[in-house]
């Protein structure tokens, strides 16, 4: 009994870190985005590809990965992801301005992301009881606020006072060290899949579609974009077709068809990630370039919204245990609709007690969202599906914040065209940041109404 609770204890705490550095590296790095764009002499398009290869990168390769570590283990697809992303971190931190190599790394670094995110929450189901799920995955989500609430703040310090390099490298050492931690202290394995055949023609024809969609995004008014945007859909349906014709898919399609309360969490989680994600990067670049911030200032505004939700979030995810989760969620999500509908107001002259409670009031709703909607997607799978759940949820995160960069990239093409996100096309930068909330709203409010069906738990099933 001892030997489990260390196990427990051992896998809690490389969740808490890895949930932790991840997300710190996402936030830290949209502070110090116009640093970047600066040294690289990268235009608007170009900046949101900062962001948007590694995100791209995470989706494509979670759900494989996900797969993958059913197959030959867990913890051994954890480790090298986390080794992997502190030599893919450490390489941004040291290469010369270079654009090509700079998103190429970003894209590797994502990969390695991939891995983590897609075995670290499963290993965590794998070596606790049901009965402990919504404490556990309330502490890891609070991790995950907690490296977003502190990474603008630490960021703007270090870009201000060192280099953006220094983010890099401090992110590196932390992922060494947790490297070196999982691999001496977390024991056993987790292969319930092992002996099964791994899926590389539907993995290939599953990334191939999602880099085609982005892609094209990115390059709309170009009709090469929309060319573009059509073939990945084509290549989507066509994968979804074949996955359905496998024994062995690396994504299995009738846990979404055949679970009503998961498929609507899930899509919950897209809505809502589509409708929230590129507020960071906005706010970002609205307060260092058209209020003239540096990043330290900008920064410590930003810790608003993730510290509303790091300190609810275990509050809300033991509500959920009581509660129906998905009753909760919706509440969140409409929370948060409001808090977006308030930002299409953002001008010249918007005040900062206006920007700091608009913040807290999306903090609050995505604290109310987001661990009750996770435990309602976890809570209605049966235990055998918890890898495939766990991937597909987190799957739908990532494509939530690619198409959340997609609008924004596709907008700031239609509007700014190549222009750089400078001072004098500040009046360019608004039009497009108000024109990007009111799509976000939109499709924040949308996702109040989605029917919510009969709410099943089958987590000890």
């Amino acid at each position: 009994m001892e030997s489990n609770k260390s196990l427990q204890r051992v896998a809690l705490i490389a969740s808490i870190i890895s949930g932790f550095i991840t997300p710190f590296m996402v936030s830290s790095t949209n502070i110090v985005l116009p640093a970047m764009a600066r040294d690289f002499e990268l235009n608007a398009v170009e900046t949101g590809w900062v962001v948007t290869s590694y995100i791209l990168s995470s989706a494509i390769f979670l759900v494989p990965f996900g797969r993958l570590s059913d197959i030959v283990g867990r913890k051994k697809i954890f480790t090298i992801g986390i080794f992997l992303f502190s030599i893919f971190t450490l390489a941004i931190a040291s290469i010369p301005t270079n654009s090509s190599i700079l998103l190429t790394l970003r894209f590797l670094q994502g990969m390695g992301s991939a891995m983590i995110f897609g075995t670290g929450i499963t290993i965590l189901l794998s070596v606790f009881p049901p009965d402990k799920r919504g404490k556990v995955l309330g502490i890891n989500v609070s991790s995950v606020y907690l490296g977003l609430a502190i990474g603008p703040f630490a960021g703007g310090i270090l870009s201000q006072h060192f280099t953006w390099r220094s983010i890099f490298f401090i992110t590196a050492i932390l992922s060494f060290m947790l490297t070196v931690f999982v691999f001496s202290k977390l024991k056993g394995e987790w292969a319930d899949a092992k002996g099964e055949d791994f899926d590389f023609i539907g993995s290939i024809l599953y990334g191939i579609s999602l880099l085609a969609l982005m892609r094209g995004f990115s390059m709309i008014p170009n009709l090469f974009g929309f060319f573009l945007i059509v073939t990945g859909i084509i290549l989507f349906v066509a994968f979804a077709l074949y996955e359905l014709r496998q024994t062995h898919p690396v994504l299995n399609f009738k846990i979404f068809r055949d679970n009503l309360t998961y498929s609507l969490a899930t899509t919950s989680a897209l809505i809502n990630y589509s409708a929230t994600f590129g507020v960071s990067f906005l706010l970002s670049l609205y307060l260092q370039t058209v209020k003239a911030m540096s990043p330290l200032q900008a920064g410590t505004i930003m810790l608003i919204q993730p510290i509303f939700q790091t300190i609810l979030s275990p509050f809300t995810g033991r509500l959920a245990d009581k509660r129906e989760p998905q009753s909760i969620a919706s509440f969140g999500m409409a929370l948060t609709a409001f808090g977006l509908f308030l930002f299409i107001f953002l001008n010249r002259d918007t005040s900062i007690a206006f920007i700091i409670a608009t913040l807290a009031l999306l903090g609050t709703g995505f604290a109310f969202f987001s661990s009750p909607n996770t435990t309602a997607a976890m809570n209605s799978v049966e235990k055998k599906y918890y890898g495939v759940a766990s991937s597909f949820l987190g799957t739908m995160r990532l494509l939530g914040q690619m198409f959340s960069m997609a609008i924004a990239m596709t907008v700031f093409s239609l509007i700014m065209h190549q222009r750089k996100i400078s001072p004098e096309y500040s009046d360019l930068f608004l039009k497009s940041s108000k024109t990007i909330f009111i799509i976000f709203a939109i499709l924040c409010f949308f996702g109040v109404f989605l029917k919510t069906g009969k709410y099943k738990n089958n987590a000890k099933k």
